[in-house]
């Protein structure tokens, strides 16, 4: 049994970097556990304390006979904190990480921010010596008493901002008021409160034969006692969102609270907007946009039970909840639910072990989930519901697949097929809403040689530089404008690097040294001049980069101030724009070119979500996919929008070659500034994790190996994979390779672990 405990004593962003030391009693030996809540004697005169145990040991930081001994434990129920700090151990050992930086990731920031005020003007006298004071103020011609006078005997209460700055009283009147005892000021604090919407209410629609067994069965098992993980897998357009409204009023009644996890924070402001319109003031929140102030003053609103629903991506997951009863993650499949920080946490999993903690359930809900999910659902780890028709009645769009090569051949040199053209065309004639997809972000790719094949390369970083393009006005001395300039440069997206764009080729001299231009913004000014009438959107990082733009574009397209939204992965996931008739994806096979062993997976998820935009309403979708591999069996299962058979034939490919579902991975990262100390680390943990695997076997270990991009910034970058069956097995591994490191004096390079990685590094 551990001996010692390391506690916190401010479990505050700021202050969590200190951890101090504590003997544990005999008493507590054995009881004790990460997150549970102590008194300890503190400080040179021994103050009675509160603090968190975050971690039991043997190994001690100086002296035991110095040490102070934990005085015991207080006598109250566990609170979100103590459950949060249960949390941040789980991840530290499950993920790899410190304590300090798990601790950061799930406890709310409290900063000094300063709290918001109001403050009002009401009578401080009865109703009726206010009246008879306001006649001797009209006699006395006291224009100012009177008007405050008369205002406050109607309502009794007023803002001071409408005394102020309205009714134009003086502070001087004020305060004679004051002093008189006829008025009194009350000053009461209050939170920021970042939903602010104007939606009337809305009742509860009714639900299908299909929805209502869901969310009859998932509330029949909850109240049994059954707290497994559930997963709906519903095409897109089945009304996954209602069920999960249903769930959340049921968890409501039964005095329970709900996060909701959605996957990119441009979803935010649909669903937001469709949850308060069911729920109304009990329903915020959190995402990377809001204040710190906003950020904290939700944390408290949940702490205090304000609010019954929090929504926002996997940072919402760690708003502190006192009756956390369920927690619900829309379009489960997304990589973003994957950190890519230390540390690098799933919140699939995360999800997992919190409802745990909390006595409360996961429902997940995707119309193409991840082969993770779905293969735990087939296995009956995840109670498995599926949703097979559209609310609207209608059927799935019908999907062209139009291949590019033979466009090439025929012709055709523009961005879009002929059979496209002819489909835009035809909906911007009857009235209805396009969606283009472009599976890619950016104005310009690579510049490479078309004569000789140099690509140019940043010197700092293993990786092409991009083309981007600036017009610029040079004005003459009297300060008429004189020419508008395009000056072109090559940037470095990774390190920031630029220089002049090159016209000619360095290696072989020659003129044939160009861009691969495919972007959002290349799309939108082809749009202009192949239909200047057409009204158009363009939703992509570049635009997207200022508070509430999102909003602002959703809002405008879903109000038809535009006819056609052009945009990247943001605009396909989860959006529900009724009149959108007509999806085009380009480049549609793009992201097959990654090299990563989710590459069909994403693509077939990308294509499947972006097809399901088009027919949500009454009138019938209909989809073109233009791709250079038709062929490719993750765009034909999505043309098809057939998940299980795509299922399947993935599943033999990644059982072949020991991939995430059918094996695990741990990727353990070295970085340093010499490259032959971050190879040598890497060796170092490869030889660890084959010491570990003499017995079994049953390790496959691949490196060490450069990164794919092996150099960033002028920092170099080895690695190793190991896969396993046995996740555990890898996390003793982990485990070991930090043991190793701690115990040397100068550890070699910088480490880093990602466990069932969604990037390769």
């Amino acid at each position: 049994m551990k001996k010692l405990a390391n506690i916190i004593v401010d479990i505050s962003h700021e202050k969590v970097d200190r951890p101090f030391q504590y003997r544990v009693p005999e008493k507590l030996q054995g009881i004790l556990s990460p997150g549970m809540r102590v008194f300890i004697p503190f400080g040179a005169g021994n103050t009675m304390r509160t603090g968190y145990v975050i971690e039991l040991t043997d190994e001690a930081e100086f002296p035991e006979e110095r040490m102070k001994e934990i005085a015991g434990l207080p006598n109250e129920s566990e609170s979100p904190e103590q459950r949060m700090i249960a949390l941040a151990a789980w991840m530290k050992e499950q993920y790899g990480s410190t304590m300090i930086a798990a601790l950061k990731t799930v406890l709310p920031a409290r900063q000094k921010v300063a709290q918001k005020e109001k403050q009002e003007i009401e009578l401080a006298i009865p109703k009726q010596e206010a009246q008879k004071y306001l006649q001797e103020c009209i006699r006395k011609h006291q224009t100012a008493r009177v008007r405050l006078l008369s205002e406050l005997t109607k309502e009794g209460v007023l803002p001071w901002e409408l005394v102020t700055k309205k009714l134009n009283i003086p502070a001087s009147t004020i305060k004679s008021l004051m002093d008189s005892g006829i008025i009194a000021r009350k000053r009461m604090q209050y939170y920021r409160n970042p939903v602010r919407m104007e939606a009337d209410p809305e009742k509860a629609k009714l639900l299908s034969d299909g929805q209502r067994r869901i969310v009859e069965n998932v509330l029949f098992d909850y109240d049994a006692g059954s707290r497994k993980p559930t997963l709906i897998h519903g095409i897109t357009g089945s009304g996954k969102t209602e069920v999960y409204l249903a769930l959340i009023e049921g968890m409501i009644r039964r005095g329970k609270q709900a996060i909701v996890l959605i996957p990119e924070i441009a979803l935010t402001y649909q669903t937001l907007l469709r949850f308060y319109k069911r729920f109304g003031d009990r329903v915020s929140v959190m995402n990377s946009s809001l204040s710190a102030g906003e950020k904290q003053d939700q944390c408290e609103r949940a702490r205090k039970g304000e609010i019954d629903v929090i929504i926002g991506p996997r940072s919402a997951l760690f708003v502190p909840f006192e009756r956390l009863g369920i927690i619900l993650i829309d379009e489960e499949h997304e990589n973003s639910y994957k950190s890519e920080t230390m540390p690098r946490y799933h919140a699939r999993e995360t999800a997992v072990k919190l409802a745990q903690l909390n006595d409360a359930i996961v429902v997940m809900g995707s119309a193409t989930p991840s082969l993770e999910a779905y293969s735990r659902a087939v296995s009956g780890e995840y109670a498995l519901y599926t949703l097979k028709e559209r609310l609207t009645g209608g059927c799935l769009p019908q999907v062209y697949v139009e291949d590019l090569r033979q466009e090439l051949k025929d012709g055709n040199r523009s961005i879009f097929s002929k059979r496209l053209q002819e489909k835009i065309e035809d909906r911007l004639t009857k009235g209805e809403q396009i969606m283009l997809f472009l599976n890619r972000r950016g104005y310009a790719g690579f510049v490479s040689c078309r004569s000789c094949g140099y690509v140019c390369k940043c010197p700092h970083c293993s990786v092409s530089l991009s083309e981007h393009m600036n017009r610029k006005i040079r004005w003459g001395s009297a300060g008429q404008k004189m020419q508008t300039v395009q000056e072109n440069k090559l940037v470095c997206h990774y390190c920031g690097y630029e220089q002049p764009a090159l016209t000619v080729c360095p290696s072989c001299g020659s003129r044939y040294i160009l861009g691969f231009k495919a972007g959002t913004q290349q799309i939108v000014e082809q749009l202009a001049k192949s239909y200047p009438k057409a009204r158009v959107l363009r939703m992509d990082a570049d635009t997207t980069r200022t508070k509430n733009s999102y909003e602002q574009i959703l809002s405008a397209f879903s109000n038809k101030e535009a006819d056609i939204l052009v945009g990247t992965q943001m605009i396909v996931k989860g959006h529900d724009f009724p009149d959108v008739t007509l999806v085009g994806i380009l480049a549609a096979d793009l992201s097959l070119s990654v090299s990563d062993y989710r590459a069909g997976e994403r693509t077939f998820q990308l294509l499947t979500q972006a097809a399901g935009r088009a027919g949500r309403g009454e009138k019938p979708g209909e989809v073109v996919v233009q791709t250079y591999q038709p062929e490719h069996y993750a765009v034909q299962y999505a043309a098809k929008q057939d998940y299980e058979g795509f299922f399947e034939e993935e599943m033999m490919y990644r059982k072949l070659l020991s991939y995430p579902p059918s094996s695990h991975i741990l990727s353990v990262q070295m970085t340093s500034e010499k490259e032959a100390e971050a190879m040598l680390a890497a060796a170092e943990a490869a030889d660890i994790a084959r010491s570990c695997n003499v017995q079994k076997q049953d390790s496959i270990i691949i490196g060490p190996a450069p990164a794919l991009i092996g150099k960033i910034n002028d920092i170099y970058r080895y690695g190793v994979y190991i896969k396993n069956k046995d996740y555990q097995k890898l996390v003793e591994i982990k485990n070991r390779i930090e043991k190793t490191r701690a115990s040397q004096e100068r550890p070699k390079a910088n480490c880093q672990f990602d466990f069932d990685p969604v990037n390769t590094f």
